[in-house]
C-alpha cells in the first residue's frame, strides 16, 4: 500500500485537483490534513506516470510525494542547517560583512550544486575570513539569520511524539549551537571556526564535517538510539546532503538545487518545513506550536 500526499502553500491546493488525481490513479478516499494546503489518499501501486504528474503539478505550486504507507512516521529527524533550517548560508553572511561576499557566494553555490569538492571549497572560503573580528558571528546571528518557516512546529511535533532531532551541518558550531537551542534539537554537529585573540584565523578545525560526516552522524545516532536508518527522516538542500538523504528512510530535498533534487524521490519545492510532518501523516490539528 502506498500513500500519495499533495502539499501546497496555504490556500493553493484545490479539492478538485485532489479528486481528479485520486480518480485518475484509483486511489482511496481523500483525507485532508489541512484545508486547501495538504491532502492524502492511499494507492494499491506506485503510479507509472508519477514524475510526469509531479512535473505538471510544479506549475501549480503543488508538491507531490508517493511513498509506502507502512513506516512513514519516523522516530528521528536529521536536518541540515544552511538554507534548510535557516534561510541563509552562514558563511556567505560572514563573508558579506568581511567584504568578500560575492566571491564566497559563488563558491558556495558551486559547492552546494556539487560542482566543487565540499572540503576544498570550505577551506578556500574560510581563508577569506582571516582577520575578521570574532564578534561578527554574534552580529550575523542577531541581524542576518532568519528561520525557515515551519521549523519550530516540525521540531515540537516530532519531539512530542518521541522523535529524536539532530542538526548536522557543514557550517559552524557557533551557528548550530544557537539554531539548535532555539528550535529544540537534541544535539548538533558542525565545523569549528578557529579563533585566536578574538580574531578568525582563516582556518577550520580538522577533520572537516562534510558529506561523509553527515552519513556517519546517521549511523552513529541510530545505533545509539537502537533504531533502524529506515526510521529516520532527513532533510537538506545541497550536494553534501545526498549521502544522508539517500540512506535515511525518507530523504527530503527541500528547495534544493536541481541537480540535488533530481537524485531524491521526495522533493519539497513549494511547502515549508511543515511538509515533513504532512508526509508523515500528521494533520495540521496534530501540530505542536507552543
Amino acid at each position: 500500500m502506498f500513500t500519495a500526499t499533495l502539499i501546497a502553500p496555504p490556500g493553493v491546493l484545490e479539492p478538485a485537483l485532489v479528486e481528479n488525481l485520486r480518480n485518475a490513479w484509483g486511489g482511496g478516499d481523500a483525507v485532508w490534513l489541512s484545508p486547501d494546503e495538504a491532502a492524502e489518499f492511499t494507492l494499491q501501486a506506485m503510479p507509472g506516470n508519477l514524475w510526469q504528474v509531479w512535473q505538471d503539478l510544479q506549475g501549480m505550486r503543488v508538491d507531490l510525494v508517493v511513498q509506502p504507507t507502512e513506516g512513514r512516521r519516523k522516530a528521528m529527524l536529521l536536518a541540515d542547517m544552511d538554507s534548510t533550517m535557516i534561510q541563509q548560508e552562514c558563511i556567505d553572511e560572514l563573508a558579506d560583512v568581511a567584504g568578500v561576499g560575492d566571491h564566497v557566494k559563488d563558491i558556495t553555490a558551486r559547492a552546494m550544486n556539487g560542482e566543487l569538492d565540499f572540503e576544498g571549497a570550505l577551506t578556500e572560503r574560510v581563508a577569506l575570513l582571516k582577520g575578521l573580528d570574532a564578534g561578527v558571528i554574534d552580529q550575523v546571528l542577531a541581524e542576518r539569520i532568519t528561520y525557515m518557516p515551519g521549523g519550530k512546529a516540525l521540531l515540537a511535533t516530532m519531539r512530542a511524539h518521541g522523535g529524536h532531532c539532530v542538526l548536522v551541518s557543514g557550517g559552524f558550531t557557533a551557528f548550530t549551537a544557537k539554531v539548535a537551542a532555539d528550535l529544540g534539537f537534541h544535539e548538533n554537529r558542525a565545523n569549528t571556526l578557529l579563533i585566536e585573540n578574538g580574531i578568525l584565523t582563516g582556518e577550520v578545525a580538522q577533520p572537516i564535517l562534510g558529506r561523509e560526516a553527515k552519513v556517519a552522524a546517521l549511523e552513529e545516532v541510530t545505533a545509539q538510539l537502537g533504531i533502524a536508518e529506515a526510521e529516520v527522516i532527513a532533510v537538506g538542500d545541497g550536494a553534501n546532503d545526498l549521502g544522508m538523504l539517500g540512506r535515511a528512510g525518507t530523504g527530503v530535498a527541500l528547495h534544493a538545487k536541481p541537480s540535488v533534487a533530481a537524485q531524491c524521490d521526495v522533493r519539497v519545492n513549494h511547502g515549508d518545513l511543515t511538509a515533513l510532518l504532512y508526509v508523515q501523516g500528521y494533520a495540521r490539528e496534530d501540530f505542536v506550536t507552543g
